[in-house]
C-alpha cells in the first residue's frame, strides 16, 4: 500500500534506531560529506550574526557544526531527538574545554524548551527532512520563529527532491528495481520510503523541491533571503576522493558550488538545500 501524505512522521525511536551505529559522527569527514561540511560552514560564516551570538542548533546531531561554532566564540545550545547524538556532542564539548557548548540535550524540534525571543539564530539542519508530515514541519518552523529575536536568522536545510536520483546514478543503486521504485516516489511527491531495510537507501524522510522549501519557510512568517544549493554538482564526481586530496582541485569544487549556489536551474543538483531567512 502506498503511504498516505497524512501518515505520521517517524517517531523518535525510529530515528534513533537509524542512527544507532553512530555513523553520523563520521559522515562529514568522508566522501561527499566533506563538501557538505565545508560549504555549510561557508554559509554559516556568511549569514550568522557575529559571535558571541546565541545559536540554537536544533537537530544538531553529534555536534559537527555546533562544536565548530562554539570554537569560534558562539554560544551554542544543541538539541537532538537522538540521545546518542546528544551524548556525542557533550563528549565533543568536553574535548574543547576552552570553547564548550552552552548545552546539549535531547528534545523535539516541534516543542523547543527555550523561551520566546531568546536566540539570535536557529539552525534546522535535520528536522525538515525527518519530519515527513507537513504539519510537523510547520510546527518546527513555528517553534524556530517563536524562539528567535526580531531580525534573528534561520538557516533551514532540506534534502533535494532529486538527491536519490543522482545518488542512485553515482553509486549504481538505480540498477536495483527496489531503489528505482523509491526514486519514483521521491520524484512524485518527495516522500522517501525505504521498505528494503538497505541502510544505504536511507530511512523514511521527506525530500524538498527548492520552491517548496522556500514556500514552507515563508509560510511560517519568515522573510526568506534565498535558497542555496549546498554541495553544488561536485558531490557527483566519481573520483571525489582524488579531487578532495588535491588542494587546488578541492578549492575548485568549492568555488564551483558557490558560483551556482542560487542558480534556479541547478539548485536541485545539490544533495542539500539551505533556506536563509529572517524573523
Amino acid at each position: 500500500m502506498t503511504p498516505s501524505h497524512h501518515e505520521p512522521s517517524p517517531g523518535a525511536g525510529e530515528v534513533a534506531d537509524h542512527y544507532a551505529s553512530g555513523y553520523e559522527a563520521e559522515r562529514l569527514a568522508s566522501g561527499s560529506g566533506r563538501i557538505e561540511r565545508e560549504r555549510t560552514r561557508h554559509l554559516l560564516t556568511r549569514f550568522l550574526p557575529a559571535a558571541p551570538a546565541t545559536v540554537l542548533d536544533v537537530g544538531g546531531g553529534p555536534g559537527g557544526h555546533a562544536l565548530w561554532l562554539a570554537a569560534r566564540g558562539y554560544r551554542v545550545h544543541l538539541l537532538d531527538i537522538v540521545p546518542l547524538h546528544a551524548q556525542l556532542a557533550l563528549a565533543g564539548s568536553r574535548r574543547q574545554p576552552d570553547a564548550p557548548l552552552a548545552g546539549a540535550t535531547v528534545g523535539d524540534a516541534r516543542a523547543l524548551p527555550w523561551d520566546a525571543g531568546t536566540a539570535d539564530a536557529v539552525l534546522l539542519f535535520g528536522p525538515l527532512y525527518h519530519l515527513t508530515a507537513a504539519d510537523d514541519r510547520r510546527a518546527a518552523l513555528r517553534e524556530a520563529h517563536r524562539v528567535l529575536r526580531p531580525e534573528g536568522v534561520l538557516l533551514a536545510v532540506g534534502i533535494s527532491r532529486f538527491a536519490s536520483l543522482f545518488d542512485g546514478l553515482r553509486h549504481g543503486y538505480l540498477r536495483d528495481p527496489a531503489f528505482a521504485a523509491i526514486v519514483e516516489r521521491d520524484l512524485r511527491d518527495g516522500q522517501h520510503r525505504n521498505p528494503t531495510g538497505h541502510p544505504a537507501y536511507f530511512m523514511d524522510t521527506f525530500f524538498h523541491h527548492p520552491d517548496e522549501l522556500r514556500a514552507e519557510v515563508a509560510a511560517a512568517g519568515f522573510d526568506v533571503r534565498d535558497v542555496y544549493g549546498v554541495e553544488g554538482p561536485g558531490w557527483l564526481a566519481g573520483d571525489l576522493d582524488a579531487w578532495w586530496e588535491n588542494p587546488e582541485h578541492r578549492e575548485r569544487l568549492l568555488r564551483v558550488a558557490g558560483a551556482v549556489e542560487t542558480e534556479p536551474t541547478l539548485l536541485g543538483v545539490s544533495a542539500h538545500l539551505m533556506a536563509v531567512a529572517e524573523r
